[in-house]
């Protein structure tokens, strides 16, 4: 029977989590492991200056595991503790409330760098993320149902039954999936790379009662790119986006070039 991982960046009681747990059902054995709370953007970070613990939990009818950690963390504890070191035969992450496109959320995506971690197991790893309409959503513990992840979980089972069976492509890793918040069945899938930014990025400055001066990280959403980029396919296209990642981010050049700079 195949094993099935399932994680996310959103927390053990985010619907997102159940929904792409509740889509896989019939194709393995399937394993919920999720941090115990919100951990968006902590990319692919790892807990070594603290233990960890999980605990199991039953939301909605679903056993699932919290994690005191990371979702990379996740990762690592439903592997070798909770799985007893039987890799998983696939690991999903999502879904996410809030797309995962460009450079900027890759390599700060929480639900991506879960699929990371995976990855770097030889592990077939698919993030999904769906789009928010209110980018203040995205931090949100959405217990709620605002968001419909019916398109999402019928994607989802389609592709994993596919790589369950043949795996995925030579030379790629990670399938980073983004649907817009408004995608339907009928909804064009484009095949995707990367944009270079989502934000330009600023920060504003506030003042405690102190008068001392403490920082906000912030900036605005790029909505134009390039055709043939997540950015350009999710904001301006309205399709959905799945973007093909490697683990090896070593540059494409001739090595002389380098030796010339030295």
């Amino acid at each position: 029977m195949h094993r099935i991982l399932v994680t996310n960046d959103d927390g053990v009681y985010a619907p997102g989590l159940h929904a792409a747990a509740k889509s896989l059902e019939g194709l393995g054995k399937i394993f919920v492991v999720a941090p115990a709370g919100q951990k968006s953007g902590v990319g692919r970070s790892v807990s070594v200056f603290e233990p960890l613990r999980f605990a199991q939990v039953n939301f909605d009818g679903l056993k699932t595991f919290s994690v005191t950690g990371t979702p990379t963390d996740s990762v690592i504890i439903g592997i070798f503790a909770i799985m007893k070191g039987q890799m998983p035969d696939i690991v999903v992450s999502g879904f996410n409330v809030g797309e995962n496109i460009s450079t900027d959320t890759v390599t700060t995506s929480g639900t991506i760098g879960a699929a990371l971690e995976a990855a770097s197991y030889d592990i077939p790893a698919v993030a999904v993320s769906i789009q928010v309409a209110d980018q203040g959503d995205k931090f949100e513990s959405h217990h709620g149902t605002k968001y419909s992840f019916d398109v999402a979980s019928k994607l989802v089972r389609r592709l994993a039954s596919k790589v369950l069976k043949v795996g995925l492509p030579e030379g790629v890793d990670i399938l980073n999936i983004n649907l817009p918040a408004d995608a339907t069945e009928e909804t064009e899938i484009v095949i995707t790379k990367l944009a270079r930014k989502i934000f330009r990025t600023a920060i504003q400055e506030r003042f405690d009662p102190r008068g001392r001066p403490y920082y906000w990280i912030d900036g605005e959403l790029i909505l134009n790119d390039a055709d043939g980029t997540d950015v350009q396919t999710i904001y301006q296209e309205k399709k959905i986006s799945i973007t093909p990642l490697t683990l090896d981010s070593t540059s494409r050049i001739d090595f002389k070039i380098i030796e010339d700079l030295i």
